[in-house]
């Protein structure tokens, strides 16, 4: 009765002591009695009510995939100032660079995976995840209908609707068939994780057929031919794995079909990895050639059947078609279904994917954003602005531009039109006064200032230098860490914008555009040989570039248990080979 009656005086002091109260029910809980008092109290809601009331406050914001530029997001985000939620049809976060290397058993399939609950458990605030996939994104409701994955026993799936009031489309992208006939139903893509299990399996599969009795060698060297179509840096890579995988491993386990395995890489270009520096090309070229790996440039598919793979020469048009046990397609990447109904919805017809400006918000619509290889920055022309920008610079409004003037402003015009600072650059001038040479030449340099007329000349070949960035894991990922400062520091940013001048208006933007740094990219051509292309027009080849590749995969990692479980995978490689099975 005492202790009763001293939790019954315990009870009232609740009501008006918060601090004692917190003191009582640790107590309670510690004492393992008394527990479903404290929860009785807390169905009162007077804490939760005002919790809850804070959190309507925050903004919620949904994330659509878990692949690398929605990760960098995610990773980098403040959690604490909005209501998060993920979407996304796998629950894990792919090192997509080391696919290829997933696909003869070089690194293991789990090394490179992360779960995406794992990721986001590190955040502050609570993000909530739904493995589920974005089947359509409903703009003017400002939500987006999501559909469940099939769970055991082929669960039917269930639609919701999630809102928001900020979207971040990060959904990549699928692979581009070119609606090339027997693509689909014949062919192998290297885009997901999955992709790489079955092209292990298949490969140990057409090893195992061609090692069954009764068979002739045509036969066996059909079944061992293996076709890689596209010879961008995915083709050349699994090329190389999968000749290595065979020279090195297979040849031990099957010695009966030594000499009648052939790859064969297809490019309809003139050269294989033409997005590098031409003595990366070569070499690469040269290296297949010596490894008996067959490169057919100028070949364009026409057709694939479960068989056979049909092709067309140039410049002549000759068909040939060839028998083929396992074909990889590697050609590229195409828009998503989901992404595609949202342009028509949203006015973006007649482009591949989706646009944005250069603060990677979806042009048309109110707080959508899209990164990734789902979208490509729609950069500002400089001919658009070319009359505000004049305006702006000529302080003294003479109607011309001094040297002075032009310097004062340069750096504004950089910021906001990369394309400047880019054709400087290519045309090798150190300043304004350089291009006020190219304009007006040397006989009328001694006024140094040009007009209007004169500065739309001096700047009408700015806007050539735009290019669409590539469609990498590095694009994506550096776009998801400048969306997620964005973020961070929006309310700072509202009462003190630190982005460069509003040519068009009066102000400042709220922060500066997105800048793509290139880091290098490298191309695994096997047997140890790496070839790797960075800033500065730095290029190595050879071992030494082997070892800088797994120091740079490994430290890029998304955790450490991936980079040991990565690092381990390669040292157990060395030492006891590839592992072979089917699994």
């Amino acid at each position: 009765m005492r202790i009763f009656s001293f939790f019954e005086r315990s009870a009232r002091t609740f009501q008006h002591s918060p601090s004692y109260a917190k003191l009582i029910v640790i107590f309670a809980v510690s004492g393992g009695g008394l527990v479903a008092y404290s929860d009785a109290r807390s169905d009162t809601g007077a804490y939760d009510v005002k919790s809850s009331q804070v959190d309507t406050k925050k903004k919620k914001v949904v994330v659509l995939g878990t692949g690398w530029a929605g990760t960098s997001f995610l990773k980098n985000l403040d959690s604490s100032q909005y209501d998060v939620q993920v979407v996304s049809p796998r629950n894990y976060f792919a090192f997509t660079p080391l696919l290829p290397s997933v696909t003869c058993g070089t690194v293991e399939a789990r090394s490179i995976v992360e779960p995406i609950r794992k990721i986001i458990k590190k955040k502050s605030g609570e993000i909530q995840f739904c493995e589920a996939e974005c089947v359509k994104i409903d703009a003017i409701n400002k939500n987006v209908h999501c559909l469940s994955n099939r769970g055991i026993n082929s669960e039917p799936q269930k639609e919701f609707l999630v809102d928001y009031d900020y979207l971040v489309i990060a959904l990549g992208a699928q692979a581009n068939t070119f609606n090339t006939p027997g693509v689909v139903e014949n062919c192998h893509f290297l885009k997901e994780i999955e992709d790489a299990q079955k092209i292990r399996r298949s490969v140990m599969d057409c090893f195992e057929k061609a090692s069954l009795p009764n068979l002739s060698d045509e036969e066996r060297k059909k079944k061992l031919h293996f076709v890689i179509v596209g010879g961008g840096p995915t083709g050349v890579e699994f090329a190389a794995e999968l000749h290595d995988f065979v020279s090195e491993d297979l040849v031990r386990l099957y010695p009966m079909l030594q000499g009648l395995t052939k790859i064969t890489v297809v490019e309809a270009g003139d050269h294989i990895l033409s997005m590098f520096d031409k003595r990366i090309t070569s070499f690469a070229e040269e290296k297949f050639q010596r490894d008996g790996i067959d490169v057919k440039t100028g070949y364009m598919v026409v057709s694939v059947s479960d068989t056979a793979i049909t092709m067309k020469v140039r410049p002549k048009q000759e068909i040939t078609s060839v028998p083929y046990g396992m074909v990889v397609w590697s050609t590229g990447i195409g828009t998503r279904p989901v992404v595609m109904d949202f342009m028509k919805h949203i006015g973006q017809t007649n482009r591949r994917v989706l646009a944005t400006d250069e603060w990677l918000r979806v042009e048309g619509c109110d707080g959508v954003y899209a990164l990734g290889d789902c979208a490509t920055i729609q950069q500002r022309k400089v001919m658009e602005d070319i009359a505000a920008i004049f305006n702006i610079a000529d302080k003294d409004k003479s109607g011309t531009l001094t040297v002075k003037e032009l310097q004062d402003v340069l750096d504004d015009i950089c910021e906001r039109y990369p394309q400047v600072e880019l054709y400087l650059k290519n045309k090798k001038m150190r300043d304004v006064v350089d291009l006020l040479y190219a304009s007006k030449g040397n006989d009328k340099l001694e006024s140094k200032e040009l007009d209007i007329e004169e500065f739309k000349t001096a700047l009408s070949d700015v806007d050539s230098q735009m290019k669409n960035l590539p469609a990498t894991a590095q694009v994506a990922a550096q776009e998801g860490t400048y969306l997620a400062r964005c973020f961070n520091h929006m309310k700072d940013a509202e009462n003190n914008p630190e982005g460069p001048p509003r040519f068009r208006g009066t102000g400042r933007h709220r922060f500066r555009p997105f800048r793509y740094r290139h880091l290098g990219q490298f191309a695994p051509l096997g047997g140890e040989q790496t070839a790797a292309q960075l800033p500065g027009d730095w290029i190595s080849i050879g071992q030494s570039s082997q070892w800088l590749w797994y120091s740079v995969y490994a430290s890029k990692q998304v955790s450490w248990r991936t980079r040991m479980l990565v690092i381990s995978d390669w040292t157990r490689r060395f030492i006891f080979g590839r592992d072979s099975s089917r699994i």
